[in-house]
């Protein structure tokens, strides 16, 4: 190659990597645009949908009755009334959570197992409850849990008990309806993680010393965890703004915030007050949400 081929050859070279590079950019425009595009109708739906509740609900919160802006709702909200409903409410939240999870593990554990005909047949059992109404299951729980109810009657005939025990109308009796209700949000995710699970790693574990119960805790049961934490989150989250279960089951003996809410409107007709129990409880469920994250990752929800 000459000595001045060299350069002119360099220049050519410069010169397409120069166009490479603006049709590259180009390229990438386009798909900002189109992504933009696409994207638009998504966005302006939650943004009509949700910021703009979320936004009107907060501002109704900041103002008293007369109109005046305030944070008067926001102070009585340290009332013992409020904080024991909060308190409630998280215990109630936590326990249905914590039985969902007690349940739906073996259950998606034992559904995960089983050929794709028999579990079909059996997640058909799972989602059956979506399919009914909530205030109907929750008043087939109050017909099976009232005084004359079929589970009284049959601990009086069995002699178990001498007289009706108290099942409905208290706490006991929300959590049970509740967890009813919420377990197919547990078993659903936690099912899809471990039916992805290659059960190679297990038998691996297992051949390379380790127990079927260690292996099972060790490799198994990690592996499932992101499904486990989508399911908590969504049971607890949900029923933190729990309403008609514990409204029926509870008898007025049970206030939950969505209990509270609701008598504020209706009995007191002060809507900024109820706008700033929403408002604590969306922040509440934010940060329990971001706390959960720290704690276990909630990009392991989609990074597999």
């Amino acid at each position: 190659m000459s000595a001045n081929t060299r350069p002119l050859g360099h220049a050519t070279h410069e010169a397409g990597a120069g166009a490479n590079a603006a049709a590259l950019a180009g390229v990438r425009r386009n798909e900002r645009a189109l992504f933009a595009g696409l994207s638009a109708p998504a966005a302006l739906l939650v943004l009509v949908l949700i910021f703009l509740p979320v936004f009107w609900l907060s501002s109704l919160s900041m103002f008293d009755r007369a109109g005046e802006l305030s944070f008067e709702n926001y102070r009585r909200l340290a009332g013992d009334l409020y904080v024991d409903a909060f308190v409630v409410t998280v215990q109630i939240s936590a326990c249905v959570t914590v039985l969902c999870v007690l349940l739906g593990y073996p259950l998606s554990y034992w559904l995960s197992r089983r050929s794709p005909r028999t579990a079909n047949l059996l997640m058909i059992c799972v989602l059956l409850p979506f399919w009914t109404a909530v205030l109907v299951r929750t008043y087939a729980w109050l017909v099976l849990l009232q005084r004359n109810g079929l589970v009284n009657s049959t601990l009086l005939k069995l002699g178990i008990v001498d007289q009706p025990l108290q099942l409905a109308f208290n706490m006991t009796a929300s959590i049970i309806g509740m967890v009813h209700i919420m377990l197919p949000f547990l078993v659903l995710p936690l099912y899809a993680a471990m039916k992805s699970i290659d059960l190679d790693l297990v038998r691996a574990a297992i051949g390379l010393g380790s127990s079927p119960t260690g292996a099972f805790w060790r490799v198994f049961v990690p592996m499932s965890l992101p499904g486990l934490f989508a399911g908590v989150v969504l049971v607890f989250i949900l029923s933190l703004g729990f309403y008609v279960t514990p409204a029926l089951l509870g008898g007025g003996r049970v206030q939950m915030i969505a209990q509270r809410i609701e008598s504020t409107i209706t009995i007191f007709s002060n809507w900024g007050a109820a706008s700033a129990l929403g408002v604590v409880l969306l922040v509440l469920a934010l940060a329990l949400v971001g706390i959960l994250h720290r704690v276990f990752g909630l990009d392991r929800l989609f990074v597999r």
